[in-house]
């Protein structure tokens, strides 16, 4: 028996968290996304209450105030929060969470002293400044003034790489996958993770 883990993916705007994310729960159903809550507009094939919980500002602001998320930032304008509820559920059971966040989003659950323990950030980064663009304009979801304000401000959600606990270049999709799903399967064995081992351990050395 095990607690679950706080699996946070993050990364600038463009380098494959959403797609490693998307590939993680597909290698991995055991696996609960956390589902923010967003203020933006649902782009095109998003619905609502599986990619974002779609809701105006009055309520996020209300949610916020009444301690109802984990964590919470203003991104381009708009304001994304994890709710609280489902996640401290999911853990409790067992279940680890996937969280697709940024920088401000992590720091915030890193600050939550009953939760550091159960913490694991991945930073995903991308192979160069080229691509990174050339992603962006490929997904075709963004005018040519967002792409350009999203470029200006992956440097500084890159300078905060150093405070993840792993680093994955996304050079190759299927490769990162790789890599991101064995930091999960590590972690998952990790000593301070099983509950009862200890007694486990116990019975082991009785029987020999």
């Amino acid at each position: 028996a095990r607690r679950g883990i706080l699996f946070v993916l993050s990364s600038p705007s463009g380098a494959g968290k959403t797609t490693l994310s998307r590939r993680l729960l597909a290698a991995e159903p055991q696996v609960r996304m956390s589902v923010s809550v967003t203020t933006r507009k649902a782009r095109p094939g998003e619905i609502d209450g599986v990619h974002y919980h779609f809701i105006d500002e009055g309520e996020f602001r209300r949610r916020v105030a009444a301690g109802e998320l984990l964590e919470w930032a203003n991104v381009f304008g708009r304001l994304y929060g994890t709710p609280k509820a489902p996640v401290m559920q999911w853990l409790d059971a067992g279940h680890d969470v996937l969280f697709d966040i940024d920088w401000q989003g992590a720091q915030q659950l890193a600050a939550v002293t009953e939760l550091a323990r159960d913490l694991v950030r991945v930073f995903i980064l991308p192979p160069d400044g080229p691509t990174l663009h050339a992603r962006l304009v490929a997904r075709a979801q963004d005018a040519h003034d967002v792409v350009a304000e999203r470029m200006k401000k992956a440097a500084g959600e890159i300078s905060h790489w150093h405070e993840y606990d792993y680093v994955v270049v996304n050079r190759d999709l299927e490769a990162a996958a790789e890599e991101i799903r064995a930091v999960l399967l590590a972690e998952r064995v990790r000593r301070t993770r099983r509950h009862g081992l200890q007694g486990f351990v116990a019975r082991l050395l009785r029987d020999l």
